[in-house]
């Protein structure tokens, strides 16, 4: 018997999601030797620590005990550290991340805006006295100094902690340097702000001003007393920060590097390694173009590798760009309907793969994630593979159905697998292609199933995953709970356990479960992603739909009892159904959502939509209200949810407080469920653990009575 204590929502927040105790961010030396990770101590445990596998004797060892360190205190975090891990989405505590020399010898970390390192070989570690709060520590390439931003200026010290000084100190109101912006953070997947040269001498470093952003206020209603925060906010078609970059030299020497800013605002990715010059990608605010430049790091100048453009958009990719060893420009393009591998001017793959990522960049190959083309979809729903590619072909290393990723260096591979039919992930040390060691997960046991189909619905063959009660066996139509995220940089669909856990404690509560991925979601192909342009909330919505009615013909659902629940991009996907199908849905939880879109930011919006400037009419037909109330709502009234943080400086509670308002001047039924001190994550045990209890419970009484 399952009790209070032990029960799934209780355990699902206990124990965040059950990624607790699982590695994680790994690092192989170049000489294969030694993997660095992290890890907490058990399921439960929010305080990670930075481990050393011995990638030949295969023994873990401990190389910094973040509580050891600080001495038992509790730790403490600078505003500036706590929006960096919003932006990450990190819930963890400890040491949430780490960088190391090219060797992978030393390591660095923050704690409590104190500066870390730790000596990987011999498994010592101690902290280096330097003005905080620290932020974003990173050892030079040799291991001799440690960089760092702290109160906006970027610094060096020695390893031995010797030195101490600034290289570039913010000029004026709103300047920072050596972090990154908050869209960089948020949409661009740039938490960096500075690059060390291969030859530890000096830096590229972004000088980030925002004084030319708008300010939001960010207030906490239940503690009337304390002073707003005071955030700037870039939402689409209004101000972004400047941005620029500089070589700053070890001796406080400052060069700038050059570049047309004016048609390309956006600096995007930084690369920097011995195979050739820094290399930019630069980004027009339209992004439909963008150039890759190579950096004369004396004169700052800058000079054209490659430019790209896209009649819709440009789709930014992990791990590119990046040089080959024999200098040539590696980059993930959309080509011929087909996303693929560029290495100089060939194209290495073809319509066979969906490129993901770039992992790894050897002398003889690259290293890609990716999943199954556009053709062979059907076959692999929701998979994703690991995948050795060169001029002579396409090799898969993953080869379990599942969702796999990896790192690599000196002939040594982590291979981190998640499938449907074994919690977590198995993350496993390949030397050479052949197992050599595991490294073990301390992750808690769900103690949950799914029961999960993956198929595909409609004409357009929108991938979805049906999950039905676990005791659920015989043919009587089920109330159907729609489950998506349904927008970009969002697959739900896919092809391992952990991914489905939420969806299946639903389904047992006496529900259908249905997530559809439709178009604008990622993992399909190209065309698939970009039908969204200019008409996300139509698009979406309709292959939510055809999804729903074609499972139907192959899954026991009472269409008459439809409901959807969402967060974020989700939530404003069940807004949109609740109130433009009322036809076919009956109940919503809307979490978090955006429901006027000119109040989200700008290189998220304007890549959908375009400028509101330019397109009011696009944003008012796609947004869920407007300066006039709901647009294009449809009878009849559907009762709905209302879900927002309080705290969100991502989707701001003024999206929620909009839509009732709406909601209330139209006369139509909603609650709303305010939450203090919640951010746009979940990460308090009992908000998160009350808010699914609090979910089921609506929906029950929400949706009609069986027929």
């Amino acid at each position: 018997m399952t009790t209070e204590s032990d029960s799934f929502p209780k355990r699902h927040a206990r124990t965040q999601r059950f990624t607790l105790g699982a590695p994680r961010s790994f690092t192989v030396a170049p000489d294969g030797s030694r993997v660095a990770f992290l890890r907490s101590g058990t399921g439960t445990d929010r305080a990670n620590s930075l481990w050393v596998l011995d990638a030949e004797k295969g023994g873990e060892r401990m190389a910094a005990d973040p509580r050891a360190l600080l001495g038992g205190a509790q730790e403490r975090l600078s505003p500036e550290e706590r929006a960096r891990r919003e932006r990450s989405r990190e819930g963890g505590a400890g040491i949430v991340g780490y960088a190391t020399d090219s060797s992978v010898e030393l390591a660095s970390f923050a704690l409590s805006g104190r500066l870390f390192v730790a000596e990987l070989q011999v498994g010592t570690a101690r902290e280096l006295p330097t003005p905080g709060p620290v932020i974003d520590p990173r050892p030079s390439p040799d291991g001799r100094h440690v960089a760092y931003v702290a109160q906006g200026a970027l610094r060096v010290v020695g390893a031995e902690g010797d030195g101490d000084r600034a290289l570039a100190e913010a000029d004026g109101e709103g300047v920072t340097y050596g972090l990154a912006e908050f869209v960089a953070a948020e949409e661009m997947s740039r938490s960096r702000g500075f690059w060390w040269s291969p030859e530890s001498d000096r830096l590229l470093v972004a000088r980030v001003d925002d004084t030319p952003v708008q300010r939001w206020w960010i207030s906490d209603p239940a503690h009337p007393g304390r002073d707003p925060q005071h955030v700037p906010y870039p939402a689409a078609g209004t101000p972004n920060a400047d941005v620029r970059l500089f070589v700053v030299g070890l001796d406080g020497g400052r060069t700038e590097v050059l570049w047309d800013r004016a048609r390309y605002p956006y600096l995007a990715r930084v690369h920097w390694s011995a195979a050739g010059a820094p290399l930019l990608l630069v980004q027009a605010r339209d992004q439909r173009s963008q150039l890759f430049l190579a950096v004369d790091t004396e004169s700052g100048t800058t000079r054209m590798v490659h430019a790209d453009e896209d009649p819709i958009w440009l789709e930014l990719f992990p791990g590119v760009p990046y040089w080959s060893p024999s200098g040539q420009l590696v980059r993930i393009a959309d080509e011929g309907g087909a996303r693929v591998l560029a290495v100089g001017e060939r194209l290495l793959t073809g319509a066979q793969l969906h490129l993901r990522a770039v992992l790894d960049v050897g002398a003889d190959d690259v290293l890609v994630s990716a999943s199954a083309g556009e053709e062979a979809a059907e076959a692999e729903i929701g998979e994703v593979h690991v995948y050795r590619v060169n001029e002579l072909g396409v090799e898969r290393l993953s080869q379990e159905p599942g969702v796999h990723s990896a790192v690599r260096a000196g002939g040594v591979t982590v291979l981190v697998s998640a499938t449907l039919d074994r919690p977590g992930a198995r993350v496993r040390v390949l030397r050479d292609g052949k197992a050599a060691a595991t490294i073990a997960s301390y992750a808690e046991d769900p103690g949950l199933s799914p029961r999960v189909t993956l198929t595909q619905g409609g004409a357009r063959r929108v991938p979805c995953a049906v999950l039905m009660p676990t005791d659920y066996h015989g043919d009587t139509p089920l109330p159907v709970l729609l489950d998506p995220y349904g927008g970009p940089h969002g697959q739900r669909v896919v092809a391992a356990h952990n991914a489905h856990l939420t969806s299946q404690w639903f389904a047992d509560q006496g529900f259908a479960v249905v997530v559809a991925d439709g178009r604008g979601t990622p993992g399909r192909s190209p065309a698939w992603e970009k039908a969204v342009k200019d008409d996300v909330a139509a698009v979406v919505l309709q292959d939510q739909v055809d999804a729903l009615h074609a499972l139907a013909a192959d899954f026991p659902l009472d269409l008459d009892r439809v409901a959807v629940r969402g967060w974020s991009f989700g939530g404003y996907l069940a807004a949109l159904a609740a109130l433009r199908r009322p036809d076919v849905f009956h109940a919503a939880v809307v979490g978090a959502p955006v429901t006027d879109l000119r109040l989200y930011d700008t290189h998220y919006q304007e890549r959908y939509l375009g400028d509101p400037g330019e397109q009011p009419d696009v944003y008012r037909r796609n947004s869920v209200i407007d300066d006039a109330g709901l647009v294009d709502a449809a009878e009849p009234h559907r009762p709905m949810m209302v879900i927002h943080g309080l705290a969100d400086d991502n989707v701001v509670v003024a999206h929620s407080l909009r839509l009732s308002s709406a909601l209330l001047a139209a006369g139509r039924p909603h609650e709303v469920l305010p939450l203090s001190g919640v951010t746009h994550m979940t990460p308090q045990e009992s908000v998160a653990e009350n808010l699914l209890r609090l979910q089921v419970d609506f929906l029950k009484r929400s949706l009609p009575a069986p027929a």
